[in-house]
């Protein structure tokens, strides 16, 4: 399927930059002609030494504008984001940057250190990695020249806590592209920082933007990336004690890892183990956000599908009944025509297909149609999917020419979004000529029956 390009902006082309930079260009007037405004050469009557001390608090004054301005916007980053308004909050973030760098320059770690606020603003608030990494770069060297010349130990902190959030970045970043190497070489980086700030703080690094246990998991998640299970299941164990000790075995904080570390025991083929991390999930789920609710929904069809994937058919009943609660649920919270509704009950139908329940997989999926229709619309791939799974069904039940109805149905639809060429649109077509041919010959019970018919026939010629 051919979609169009992700819109990732640039320093040159993203708006919010270029707003924000134009207008504190606005607002900064050069220093020189201030001081010739302000000191006219010529009919002067004061001294040289007098200018002298009257320009540097001119300059003091002249100074004051940005740092107030600059202590401004970091309040708004953080009211912003607490009100869940991430672009405005990143706006912030760029006239922090440009606030910093007038009062500081461009070689000053504080500027630095505002840089890699926004590069982590760009992964965390927008979602965008490129851009995160490319303000992530630019910090880094002047970050790690300060910190190898300062002598003030609250400088090094802070240069420090920079570092473990620019390199989180870097490795957070790395990790959404699917370079599972570079995050977790980044990732070990952050770590080593903290470390070094533990050793300076003498162990107590609470109030850090990024805390050990979000460094463990992006670690195990980085160690996933590079198919090293052994290695990501250390991290996610060390996670979820860490994160027990400090806050309990009921806290919510638990119900991510433990669905994580669940994955990781499936891609390790030990099912009953994942079955337990997500029995775990799902308990604190009901308990935290009662049992009708999307969190308690998402921890049942994750479960419901450990269930499935286990293939014991002791798990069948657990399966199903937790892919209903799952259902019910999302349909009670989010409504039936909701995505995480209709993927819900395409995976339970699916799986009903496969263990030999094509009746009720049939009915569950007809019933879903008009709501996907609703959802995705008429030529959509969901769709076409639904019918390409309806007409398998009725194939596997010798509904022939139902299932030949149902497969032109999915067929328009793939050949008006993949085109022709595409493997699902020759699938399906290679399906239907299969069908075809079948409905053309005489059935396998008419095949049985005509010899019968003939031979009573010859007989009765004989007689």
């Amino acid at each position: 399927m051919q979609t169009n390009p992700i819109y990732i902006p640039t320093v040159s082309n993203d708006p919010d930059w270029d707003f924000c930079f134009n207008l504190s260009q606005q607002t900064r007037i050069p220093e020189d002609q201030q001081m010739e405004e302000l000191y006219p050469t010529c009919g002067s009557r004061e001294s040289e030494e007098d200018i002298t001390v009257q320009k540097e608090e001119i300059a003091i004054d002249y100074m004051s504008f940005p740092k107030e301005k600059l202590a401004v916007s970091e309040k708004n980053v953080a009211q912003l984001i607490k009100e869940k308004m991430n672009t405005q909050a990143n706006r912030e973030l760029i006239r922090c940057v440009i606030f910093s760098r007038i009062i500081f320059g461009k070689e000053h770690w504080k500027w630095a250190q505002a840089l890699t606020n926004l590069a982590y603003g760009y992964l965390t608030l927008r979602g965008l990695p490129a851009q995160a990494k490319k303000h992530a770069e630019s910090a880094k060297n002047t970050l790690l020249t300060w910190k190898g010349k300062t002598t003030s130990q609250k400088e090094k902190k802070e240069i420090l806590e920079a570092l473990v959030v620019l390199y989180y970045t870097l490795g957070a970043a790395w990790l959404l592209q699917n370079h599972g190497r570079e995050a977790y070489f980044n990732l070990q980086k952050a770590y080593r920082n903290i470390k070094e700030l533990k050793e300076l703080n003498k162990g107590n690094v609470c109030e850090l933007r990024v805390s050990e246990k979000d460094l463990t998991i992006a670690l195990g998640r980085a160690s996933l990336g590079m198919r090293r299970l052994n290695l990501a299941l250390t991290y996610f164990e060390k996670a979820i004690g860490s994160v027990t000790a400090a806050k309990g075995d009921g806290t919510p904080e638990l119900i991510g890892p433990y669905e994580e570390i669940a994955q990781i025991e499936q891609l390790r083929r030990n099912h009953k183990q994942a079955i337990q991390y997500l029995k775990q999930a799902y308990s604190i789920c009901v308990s935290s956000f009662t049992e009708i609710s999307p969190q308690t929904a998402e921890a049942g069809a994750l479960l419901a599908k450990a269930y499935a994937l286990s293939g014991e058919p002791q798990h069948r009943e657990a399966a199903e009944v937790y892919f209903v609660k799952s259902i019910n649920a999302y349909q009670a919270t989010l409504g039936t025509k909701n995505c995480e509704t209709l993927n819900t009950i395409e995976e339970f139908c699916k799986w009903l297909a496969q263990i030999g329940k094509k009746q009720e997989a049939y009915r569950l999926l007809k019933a879903s149609l008009k709501s996907q229709v609703t959802s995705y619309g008429d030529c959509s791939e969901k769709v076409a999917e639904t019918f390409y799974n309806m007409g398998r069904i009725c194939f596997a039940k010798g509904e022939l020419r139902k299932a030949i109805q149902l497969l032109r149905k999915c067929l328009m639809i793939q050949i008006f979004i993949y085109g022709n060429d595409h493997s699902k649109s020759r699938e399906t077509t290679s399906l239907l000529t299969l069908l075809h041919r079948a409905t053309k010959s005489p059935p396998r019970w008419r095949r049985e029956v005509i010899p019968e018919r003939r031979s009573a026939a010859c007989k009765g010629r004989q007689a």
